[in-house]
Parts: C-alpha cells; structure tokens; sequence
C-alpha cells in the first residue's frame, strides 16, 4: 500500500538520512565555506547546494534517468565533467595547503587557489551539487524505487520525496555550517592544522571525483 504514491515511505525517510549523512563533495565544500568565511558565506553555498539538488530532483521527475539510460554517451559525458571539475577543485586545495603549510605560524594572506576556491561559494556549491556523485547514483537509483509507477499524479510522490531529502540537507548542512564557525576560531592562528584540514579535504574531493568516473547506472 502507497502513501500518496510512495511505495515505502519509512524505509525512503531511513535510507535518504543515511545518505544525507554520508560525507560528500556538497557537505565537504560548505563546512570548508564556513570555516574560511564565516557563516553567512556558508549558507550562501549552502543555498547553492539546495538549489542544485532541486535541479537534480526536477530533472529526475522530468526522467533524466531514462535519458542518461537510453544515451550511455551522455551519461559518460556527465560523469567525466564532473570528476574533472572535483578533481580540479581538490588539486587547488591541495596546492593552497601546501603554500599555507610552508608559510608556517606566519599570518598571511590567502593564496589565491583558496580566494577562488572559496569565492562565490553560492555558484561552486551549484555546480558541486549538479556535479555531486552521491546526488547522481542517490537520484537514479534510490529516489525512483518508491514511487509508485500506476499512482494516478506522479507529481506527488515526486515532492513528497523532494521535500524529505531537501529538509535533511538543510538542516544537515546547518550544522555544518556552525560547526565550520567554530572551527575556524582555532583554526585562526593555527595555520598548519588549517592547511592539513584543506589537504584533506582536496584529497577527499579528487576521491569523489574518482568515484564519479567509475560510476555506472547498472
């Protein structure tokens, strides 16, 4: 029996918050956000990622899983654009902790891989989101097995599952977001552990975008 054309709301609900849980390219980027620039800039990448998953979401209803099914070349061009702007976002973060680690104890001014990696972070976090493997596989593989295909107004159960995975992410990612405030109090006049947080987190991103590449939609 369907609740509004979910086929098994409760196990959707436990399924996306354990998805939403799991670190990605979208949670990563904003809690670096907050703990370069504050939290205003972190909800401003926060709102990017919102607006990227609606995207996602709006496609899926659309059925851009059966396209990406029907033309695998197009899926393969989604996915190698995507793993290489993750990878191209995790190098410069890489690079960037690299000269913040050789400036030492030193207080200096933000290199400039960080002030581009963290500027606009509304339209990086749009194009994370859109780019996002997590979002991807999650959309075309999880989303569409609850919905029932005979409910009489598909749009139903499209945003009653929207709605779920959208009110997790925010309120996710506000989390992170003053976990990324407080952060960077200590990060402030600790340079090098700041510099080892973005090497990870660069590291993370390139294994995202790795992840992206060997995707499949079997």
């Amino acid at each position: 029996m369907s609740f509004y054309g979910v086929t098994d709301l409760w196990t959707y609900v436990l399924g996306a918050l354990g998805i939403i849980l799991l670190p990605g390219p979208n949670s990563l980027y904003v809690l670096a956000v907050a703990t370069a620039r504050g939290v205003r800039a972190g909800y401003q990448g926060a709102l990017g990622v919102f607006v990227g998953d609606t995207v996602l979401l709006m496609l899926t209803a659309l059925g851009a899983a059966s396209l990406l099914r029907t033309y695998p070349a197009l899926f393969m061009v989604v996915k190698y654009a995507g793993a290489g702007y993750l990878a191209w976002l995790g190098v410069n973060l890489i690079w960037a902790a690299i000269q913040k680690w050789r400036s030492g104890a030193e207080t200096v001014p933000e290199t400039t891989a960080v002030a581009e990696n963290m500027q606009n972070p509304f339209k990086r976090a749009l194009f994370i989101s859109l780019l996002n493997p997590k979002a991807i596989l999650f959309l075309l593989s999880f989303f569409v097995q609850f919905i029932d295909p005979l409910y009489p107004t598909p749009a139903v159960p499209f945003l009653i599952l929207s709605a779920v995975v959208l009110v997790f992410s925010f309120t996710y990612l506000s989390a992170l977001i003053f976990l990324g405030a407080r952060l960077a109090q200590g990060f402030s006049k600790r340079k090098r552990l700041s510099a080892s947080l973005s090497s990870g987190v660069g590291g993370l991103f390139i294994w995202f975008g790795a992840k992206l590449a060997a995707a499949s939609l079997h």
